[in-house]
């Protein structure tokens, strides 16, 4: 395999979809490495950490593939994000915020080459909430999603009118509130980050 994947290419609509409204998509199961944690993403160390070990793992398992002649861009960072009691689920509870940061695997990725990789990428790195980081296939099925431009303290609203729409289209919320950045915050004005807010539904 000599060119490189990117899956904002080959996954379009998963990955990089267009800007226009509220839509139904049936995602399919994917591999993902994940990492469980809880706190502000803007402030907690546990989700910094979290985030270091997840692209330690993800690059060490790319330059494992490389000389299989296996050549990707890495996936964008996804995070799921929830509460206990939804009805609290707003910023100003940050601190108690759920969440689930994945990074998706391709399909050449299996548990042996993560747990071969995992070992090696400790004892290079010493990060140990590398220890923590889960090979596991996730599928949300049929979902609603729209690509959301602007900063991520603004999301609110489109939230709001996406579950909206989803009881004015039958469906019920079914499953855990999913973003995917594919902008990199560290390079791009808040006010035009690219982000595909996700919700999978269920029927009434």
């Amino acid at each position: 395999m000599s060119e490189k994947i990117d899956f904002r290419k080959s996954l379009k609509n998963l990955y990089n979809p267009e800007k226009g409204p509220f839509h139904f998509i049936n995602i399919p199961a994917m591999n993902f490495l994940a990492i469980d944690g809880t706190g502000n993403p803007n402030t907690s160390t546990e989700y910094k950490e979290a985030i270091e070990a997840l692209y330690s793992m993800a690059y060490g398992i790319k330059f494992a593939l490389k000389p299989n002649g296996i050549d990707y861009v890495i996936p964008p960072m996804e995070g799921l994000w929830w509460m206990e009691n939804m009805n609290e689920f707003n910023p100003a509870n940050k601190d108690r915020w759920l969440w689930t940061m994945m990074i998706m695997q391709p399909d050449w990725v299996n548990g042996e080459i993560v747990e071969k990789v995992r070992a090696i990428t400790i004892k290079k790195k010493g990060i140990l909430a590398i220890e923590n980081i889960r090979f596991e296939s996730y599928h949300e099925g049929l979902s609603v999603q729209i690509l959301y431009i602007g900063a991520y303290i603004d999301e609110a609203p489109t939230i709001a009118e996406m579950h909206n729409f989803i009881h004015n289209s039958g469906y019920l919320l079914n499953g855990k509130h999913h973003e995917i950045y594919i902008s990199d915050q560290r390079k791009t004005p808040a006010e035009k980050l690219r982000t595909i807010l996700r919700q999978p539904v269920g029927v009434k």
